[in-house]
């Protein structure tokens, strides 16, 4: 075995063993949160990002130092979800930046990419803070600097060395933000790169080890449009019949102007477009009811690879009999039987050859296009209440997200692509789905993408009736963004663990109210807890409360919680709403 050296085969090896290893320990990960609440999420983000990246791998021969490394850059780009998931993209793009151009990585040279690691990821967060995955990386790379410095040769000593000093790094992130310190929890972000990085040792020391990856679920709900689940979708919601995937291998390299030339006429036959090309490959992702065409065009810049033409609507229909088998409920694939069926009499009636339903599914049409807007909106929220209010007062594409389910890079873009808009408004709702947005901003090349960067449901909801029809772009920024700083919010959820937070002992099932900037009350009896969280919003200029009840509140419940706060804030008005959303019982905001 080689100690002195990493190769492309290697590398390729170590960042899959790290994958796996992350994906085996991801619950765990997502259970280190500060606040005790249903909702971590941070080992499932940085999973997906990984397993993105995984998947362009799967794509390589492995033998190629840029390849791997363009792979691994490019996939956890797209892939990166929440602010972890970003990070940890972030990482990997400085670290291949610095490796891509070798054959080899030794010590000196790892010690390099580890440098540019850290300086792009500190650069992609707008206020670094220590405690978090930022500090464990940058111990990395100092125990790396200081090892490299001091003449050391062999990888196995160097590896196991910045690892073990990483883990130390870990075990201080408490002294260094005191919520983690309260909490009893490490920092999760900086928990999840240390096991990626015993995983990726593990492959470097067994050559031999089983790196292979198994189909790894998304968390229910991540980066899908909220149109609810597949058993809930017609098929008539399918606009583009055909999802269409392949590799060119290029003849030769794209010219600019040849590559837009060819995104502009895949773009002019389908939808759900995703082209990525480098000098002798380029991937192609369409929706479109034409593959034949998609195909001819591809064919004249060279041959094609890893072709796959899959019906959307024959899958849906499968989907269907499996979901129904298991619930015993067959209504709806009797109504898509039927509606079927009348498709193809109408058709047979009308004179036109007889079809058979394979025949006829390939004639759906194309959609016809959205009406062009100079500003449209992307929300992220979860709940089918919140989605059509948000609906109701303008965006235009809504992404099933929040905590637990923070969409990727890619899923905005993909949002944004279905807005026929000069400018696209992005309101993310969630801290932690921030990053992601801006992240978007810089791959989006056809539009512009504007984030207001909204942390909670109330402040969307706030920016969208901020805007101001007939303004710019600029002057509705500036107003979006005055008017959710305007708002005060809450959320009602409960514990899943004893712990103690700022002196306030919490316990295991108890109710908590969480304010903007923290836990504002807990306690067994809900009704009381959200009062005395609304005790610390409400002030002498209130005007409105607004009351979401979530899934899994009754609305018996919700109205007298509603009549309750009528009864205390005389002189404020109270409007209740169904906003759908899981995890939490109430989100209010104050104004």
């Amino acid at each position: 075995m080689d100690n002195q050296y990493i190769d492309a085969k290697t590398l390729a090896r170590m960042f899959l063993s790290g994958a796996k290893a992350l994906d085996e320990k991801k619950e765990w990960i997502n259970e280190l949160n500060v606040f005790p609440v249903p909702d971590g999420d941070t080992g499932t983000n940085m999973t997906m990002t990984m397993m993105s990246a995984a998947k362009e791998l799967s794509e390589t021969d492995g033998e190629d130092m840029a390849k791997v490394c363009k792979a691994i850059s490019q996939g956890s780009l797209r892939g990166a979800r929440g602010n972890s998931g970003v990070i940890l993209s972030q990482l990997l793009r400085g670290f291949t930046k610095g490796a891509r151009e070798h054959e080899k990585l030794d010590v000196a040279l790892l010690t390099e990419c580890l440098d540019k690691a850290v300086e792009t990821a500190y650069k992609a967060v707008m206020k670094p803070k220590e405690g978090t995955i930022l500090t464990v990386a940058k111990g990395a790379f100092r125990k790396a600097q200081e090892l490299s410095g001091a003449g050391e040769k062999d990888l196995k000593t160097f590896l196991t060395e910045v690892l073990s000093y990483t883990e130390e790094v870990l075990a201080q992130t408490p002294e260094m933000l005191p919520v983690l310190k309260e909490a009893g929890v490490v920092d999760s972000g900086g928990q999840g790169l240390v096991e990626a990085m015993k995983g990726a040792l593990a492959a470097f020391l067994d050559r031999d080890a089983d790196v292979s990856i198994g189909e790894v679920a998304p968390a229910e709900g991540r980066g899908v449009y909220a149109s609810g689940k597949a058993s809930k979708l017609s098929t008539a919601d399918i606009k583009f019949l055909y999802c269409t995937e392949f590799i060119i291998l290029m003849e030769k390299p794209f010219a600019k102007k040849q590559e837009k030339e060819f995104q502009k006429f895949l773009e002019s036959v389908g939808d759900s477009l995703v082209l990525v090309a480098d000098e002798d490959l380029c991937k192609v992702h369409i929706h479109s009811n034409d593959p034949g065409l998609v195909i001819q065009r591809a064919l004249t810049y060279g041959e094609l690879s890893n072709l796959k033409i899959d019906n959307m609507k024959m899958e849906h229909r499968e989907r269907l009999f499996e979901i129904n088998y298991e619930t015993g409920d067959y209504t709806e694939i009797d109504t898509e039987i039927s509606g079927m069926d009348a498709e193809l009499r109408a058709l047979n009636a009308s004179g036109a050859p007889k079809m058979t339903p394979a025949a006829g599914a390939a004639k759906t049409e194309a959609p016809k296009e959205k009406p062009h807007k100079v500003i449209g909106f992307v929300t992220v929220c979860a709940g089918e209440g919140l989605s059509e209010i948000f609906r109701s007062i303008g965006v235009d594409e809504v992404i099933s997200g929040g905590q637990t389910m923070n969409p990727s890079t890619a899923d905005i873009l993909d949002a944004v692509a279905q807005v026929n808009a000069d400018t696209v408004f992005v309101l993310p709702n969630n801290k932690n789905i921030i990053l992601a947005a801006e992240q978007a901003v810089k791959m989006e090349e056809k539009k512009s993408i504007r984030v207001i960067p909204t942390k909670t449901i109330p402040q969307g909801i706030a920016a969208m009736l901020g805007y101001m029809d007939g303004e710019g772009a600029e002057e509705n920024e500036a107003s979006m963004r005055e008017a959710f700083g305007a708002i005060a919010s809450g959320e009602v959820t409960y514990a899943i663990r004893d712990t103690e937070i700022e002196g306030r002992q919490i316990h295991e099932g108890d109710f908590m109210g969480i304010g903007d900037e923290g836990i504002l009350s807990s306690g067994k009896d809900c009704a009381a807890v959200v009062c005395e969280m609304l005790d610390a919003l409400v002030n002498e200029e209130s005007a409105l409360i607004s009351i979401y009840y979530g899934k899994d509140t009754p609305k018996e419940q919700a109205e007298e919680i509603r009549d309750a706060l009528a009864n205390a804030y005389a002189d404020v008005d109270i409007e209740l709403s169904y906003g759908g959303q899981p995890v939490y019982y109430y989100i209010l905001s104050v104004e």
